[in-house]
């Protein structure tokens, strides 16, 4: 493979003392000024924007790269070129995007020349360039605020960090309506979140990727040496420095190879258990599922979030068949209801399902847990467990039913296969969001029928 080319002040500073005359003797004395600001200089060739047609360019490199700067530059370039520009800046939260792309040391401000340096308002969360190219800051973690402008170019950065990732990019994509060529830049070092994933696989995705390496020569040698000596031959020094794309994490108690072993059909499904089996993993059927096919017991996993507005509500299906296996027939979880209202949700799944239970953690709301199902009619026996042990204690037993060949997915869940491969052997958590509250509802619920009195909390019936 041909080496990335260097900068053109690479490429100055090893030259001999007579060349380098001659380069000095050669050179307008007014440009001097101006190659401070002038990126085409300082710019190395894997900081250079793609060639040929893309929507989004997609920089995935490793720490210490050069991402910000190089995006920062293009950012500026474009506003400086055309007045008219309206520009998002999208980070994961509003300090972040003020701290970093606008203030930041390779931020918009910093990179600028004195004459075309914008005006930062903080109050309008806006960059006001003197021609008239205007950017607004946004927090991924507030998807809705960016429903309604409309944008040319977005920068959207560290994409990986954003707790609400995919609803952030898609209402992102939607305000890049203005001009002929709306384009997006998105940088992050790499995380195997579904985001990441999934712009690593569309079309129109331009992809550059780079190591900590290639920008060694503005890079301290202490810290150079440091992270290398600590992190160059681990894990995560491949990620966070040499910016490779791992899919699973290290020490994962379930990775996609051992997810997709364990994934069956409905035609499969319903050759073991019968006809009547109700494989989907949508919303749940109207009318509500009569029969149970090959099931002898379905059980709801709920794991309930500790405020409105906060984490999900983990909701999930499980069923134990005739043949002894247990299976994974839906995820019903919710994000952002009121009590009332993922309640309610839990009791649309137990109707539909014709499930024998609902196993509820309680930790987060208490008995609020059993009287807010109970206003919801759930007539069902509700299971109220108190969690003694952490979510990947918890966890691990029920990771190894999938290792022996006795847990199935009866159809494909992102969003809770996402969290399930995010809990690490040990204690952690590296999936997506703050925490995996759909992983945990599975867990409760593959407990209550697989792993007997393991999980043994008192019984609470709801009269």
């Amino acid at each position: 493979m041909a080496a990335t080319p260097g900068s053109e002040a690479q490429r100055i500073a090893q030259l001999d003392q007579a060349a380098l005359c001659n380069w000095f003797a050669a050179l307008d004395p007014s440009d001097l000024g101006r190659m401070i600001h002038d990126w085409t200089y300082w710019a190395r060739g894997d900081q250079r924007p793609p060639k040929g047609e893309w929507r989004t360019w997609f920089v995935m490199a490793g720490r210490g790269f050069g991402k910000t700067r190089m995006v920062a530059e293009y950012v500026r370039s474009a506003a400086e070129a055309d007045g008219s520009l309206r520009i998002a800046l999208v980070s994961a939260t509003l300090h972040e995007a003020r701290s970093v792309m606008v203030e930041g040391e390779s931020g918009l401000l910093a990179i600028a020349p004195a004459e075309q340096r914008p005006t930062w308002e903080p109050s309008l969360k806006r960059l006001a360039w003197p021609n008239g190219a205007i950017a607004k800051i946004y927090a991924a973690s507030e998807p809705e605020a960016l429903r309604g402008p409309e944008h040319h170019l977005a920068w959207a950065d560290e994409i990986a960090k954003w707790e609400k990732g995919v609803d952030a990019w898609d209402n992102l994509m939607m305000t890049m309506r203005l001009g002929e060529e709306p384009r997006i830049v998105a940088t992050t070092t790499p995380r195997a979140v579904p985001l990441v994933r999934r712009l690593l696989k569309e079309q129109g995705v331009a992809i550059s990727r780079g190591a900590m390496a290639a920008n060694r020569a503005h890079l301290p040698d202490s810290f150079v040496s440091s992270m290398q000596d600590v992190y160059g031959k681990a894990r995560l020094g491949r990620q966070e420095l040499l910016g490779e794309f791992l899919e699973d994490a290290e020490d994962a108690l379930w990775t996609r190879g051992l997810i997709e072993r364990c994934r069956v059909s409905p035609s499969r499904m319903r050759e073991g258990l019968g006809e009547g089996f109700p494989c989907f993993s949508g919303p749940p059927p109207a009318p509500p599922v009569k029969g149970r096919g090959g099931f002898n017991r379905i059980v709801i996993g709920v794991d309930p979030p500790a405020s409105k507005g906060g984490d999900a509500c983990g909701i999930v299906v499980v069923g134990k068949g005739s043949d002894g296996n247990a299976y994974v027939l839906a995820d019903h979880s919710v994000k952002g209801c009121s009590p009332e209202g993922w309640a309610r949700a839990v009791a649309t799944a137990a109707l539909a399902w014709n499930a024998d239970r609902v196993v509820a953690e309680a930790n987060n709301g208490g008995d609020m847990v059993i009287s807010t199902l109970q206003a919801a009619d759930v007539t069902m026996p509700v299971k109220k467990v108190s969690a003694s042990s952490g979510k990947v204690a918890r966890a691990e037993p029920v990771a190894a039913l999938y290792e022996a060949g006795k847990a199935f997915h009866a159809g494909a869940f992102p969003e809770l296969e996402d969290e399930l491969c995010g809990l690490i052997s040990g204690g952690g958590y590296e999936g997506p969001g703050r925490s995996p509250d759909r992983a945990d509802a599975l867990v409760w619920a593959m407990s209550e029928l697989m792993l007997g009195k393991r999980v043994n909390e008192p019984r609470v019936r709801i009269l």
